[in-house]
């Protein structure tokens, strides 16, 4: 994983831990997909990983002296496509 990964840092970033996708936005974190977290030495690697993702994400969050409560995360639209 990317230590580089800035939490809530943009809207382009996008980080794989296995199988699971976070695509980073400003005002959220987009989980999407599977990850196994096997016994054994990669499972344990891999739960490092979204270990030290999350707590750069908690640590984001705590910092925030203004966060509020909650936020308004409105449904996605459909647009006309501008190429048709």
């Amino acid at each position: 994983m990317d230590d580089e990964f800035p939490p809530y840092g943009n809207e382009s970033d996008l980080v794989r831990i296995g199988g699971l996708e976070i695509e980073n936005r400003l005002d959220r974190l987009v989980l999407t997909g599977d990850l196994v977290l096997s016994r054994d030495r990669a499972g344990l690697a891999l739960a490092r990983e979204l270990h030290a993702l999350l707590g750069r994400a908690i640590a984001t969050l705590e910092s925030d002296p203004g966060l509020p409560e909650r936020i308004e995360v409105l449904p996605a639209r459909v647009v006309p496509n501008p190429f048709a």
